[in-house]
Parts: structure tokens; C-alpha cells; sequence
């Protein structure tokens, strides 16, 4: 059950990452974010509501349970360690090709991996450590790609933004699988997504009005774009299944975190039909690289 909550929200987020590369087309990063932030908030807060009147029971997968302060500085740190892996992800994909995002954004398994191989106490077989092998080698070629699009990984400020949201990234799965696990925190997936989504509307806020709006007029301007309730909506979906298969008790969070990597070729289709991004020959090379590293992976967890 909960590997295929896991396919289904890789599916979802190769969307999220489409529909996020057309909104922040020629836009301004930093109000597209909080859009996306306050929009999959609302879609939540109806959840909160109801299931504190007691209209939605809590044998409903809906439910969201209350929790008091130590349960919601919790969430609160893991609002931040998302949000810092959205503002760099937003900024790195608005300024690459979706086509490189996308197979960088593949490794973040392996450094779920490596964290729970440090953190959690977890051995590498030799399945595993082929496949991490593999990832390894698929990144070296995509920065051999990306230099064919005058894109220097050594030197580009983008490249080291989508690294430091894959890092944010990775870290969030290794704490999502400590606040849902019964053995950790044990929160209810309902109540995080829908907190932790809250949380990062009041942080976006602060940094739209002190950093963003004092400076909007030397950047990049914003509009609005029908891409971004997409980009909430495909996101919220993505990560409702991504907690309800956390939730299970046989869930593991290297299986499911790389799984949820597939999306690359959602995002890797899109690029090629929709973005009409170049170089495509060598990238489908090092996609079927990250596909394999993934495959081993996956062997290797079974």
C-alpha cells in the first residue's frame, strides 16, 4: 500500500514541477511562493476546522488531531527546513532547464540515504551502494550537459541553489519519518501537512515584506499566473499520499523517498514537449542513469 502512495506521489510532483517552471516564467520568485504557500493552506484549513467540531470523525483519514505547543514547534521546525528548500528550489528551477532540475532533483535519495545510513543507524548493501554509485556518475554527466548550455556546475549559483533545496529536502524526509513514526513523535500526517503549511505563510510574509517588497522594483516583477493554484494543488496531493504512506508502520523512507524521484519524468517529458528545452540527447542518457540508480536502489531495499 504504501509504495504505491508512493508512485502516485511522484506522479503528482513531476506536475508540481512543471506547472512551478511556467509560473515562475519572467516572474518574481518570492510572491509565487507565498501564493503557493497560502493557497494549499486554505485548501487544509477547512480539515482543522471540521475535525475540531467533530463534523469529521477520527477514523476518517481527514482528520487532523489538535496537539499542544511541544507537538507544534515540531511542525514549526520542519516548516523551516521545507521553506528553505522551496525559496532555493524556486530560484534554481526559475533560472535552469527543467530538463537538468529534474535529474538533480533525482539524487535526493541518495542523500536520504547517507542520512539514514549516519543518523538512523541503517547499512548499505550492495545493491544500495551500486545504485548510489550509479547517481553519482549520473550527476558528473549532467554537469558535462549542462556546460554544453553554457551552465558551469562548479560556478553556477543555480546549480548550488537546487543542491542546497535537495539537501533541505532530504533532511525534511529524514524528519518526517521521525514526526510520523509511532517509535518517534508519532504526529498525525493530517496535522502536519496542514500545519506546517500554516507556519509557512506567516514566515513568507516576513520575508516578502522586509525582502522582497523593499527591493521589488530593481527585480524581477511579478504576475499572476493560472499555473499557480496548479502548483498547490498537484503539491498538496503529492504530499497527502507521501504522509499517508509514511504513516504505515512498514513504510520506509529510503524506498519512499526515492520512488517519490520518479517525477523526473514527468518534468523530463514536459521539458522535452512543452519547454522545447535542447541537448536532449545526452540529458535522456543521464536520465536512464538516474532510472537505473533508482532501480538498484529499490532492489536493494526490497
Amino acid at each position: 500500500m504504501w509504495l504505491f502512495l508512493a508512485f502516485a506521489s511522484a506522479f503528482f510532483l513531476g506536475f508540481y514541477d512543471v506547472f512551478k517552471k511556467r509560473a515562475l516564467k519572467d516572474n518574481a520568485v518570492i510572491p509565487v511562493l507565498l501564493l503557493n504557500v497560502t493557497i494549499s493552506s486554505l485548501i487544509f484549513l477547512p480539515f482543522i476546522i471540521l475535525s475540531s467540531g467533530g463534523i469529521i470523525h477520527e477514523d476518517s483519514i481527514f482528520y487532523t488531531h489538535s496537539y499542544g505547543l511541544d507537538g507544534h514547534l515540531f511542525i514549526l521546525l520542519k516548516s523551516v527546513v521545507v521553506l528553505t528548500s522551496w525559496i532555493f528550489g524556486y530560484l534554481g528551477i526559475k533560472n535552469l532547464p527543467i530538463t537538468i532540475v529534474g535529474p538533480i532533483n533525482a539524487t535526493r535519495p541518495v542523500m536520504v540515504l547517507i542520512g539514514a545510513l549516519t543518523l538512523l543507524g541503517e547499512h548499505l548493501n550492495l545493491w544500495q551502494w551500486i545504485g548510489v554509485s550509479i547517481a553519482i556518475l549520473s550527476f558528473y554527466l549532467m554537469s558535462r550537459s549542462g556546460k554544453k548550455e553554457g551552465i558551469d556546475f562548479k560556478h553556477n549559483k543555480w546549480i548550488v541553489f537546487v543542491l542546497l533545496a535537495n539537501v533541505f529536502g532530504a533532511l525534511s524526509a529524514l524528519y518526517d519519518r521521525f514526526l510520523l513514526d509511532p517509535d518517534g513523535i508519532g504526529l498525525d500526517k493530517m496535522a502536519v501537512q496542514s500545519w506546517f503549511n500554516i507556519y509557512q505563510v506567516g514566515m513568507m510574509l516576513l520575508v516578502l515584506l522586509f525582502l522582497w517588497y523593499p527591493q521589488r522594483k530593481k527585480t524581477t516583477p511579478f504576475h499572476w499566473s493560472w499555473c499557480i493554484p496548479f502548483i498547490s494543488l498537484s503539491l498538496s496531493i503529492a504530499d497527502f499520499v507521501y504522509f499517508y504512506a509514511l504513516s504505515q508502520n512498514d513504510a520506509m523512507i529510503s524506498i519512499v523517498s526515492m520512488v517519490r524521484r520518479g517525477s523526473v519524468i514527468v518534468s523530463f517529458i514536459f521539458g522535452v514537449l512543452v519547454f522545447k528545452e535542447k541537448n536532449l540527447k545526452s540529458k535522456v542518457f543521464d536520465l536512464f542513469l538516474v532510472l537505473l540508480s533508482m532501480l538498484f536502489l529499490f532492489i536493494g531495499s526490497k
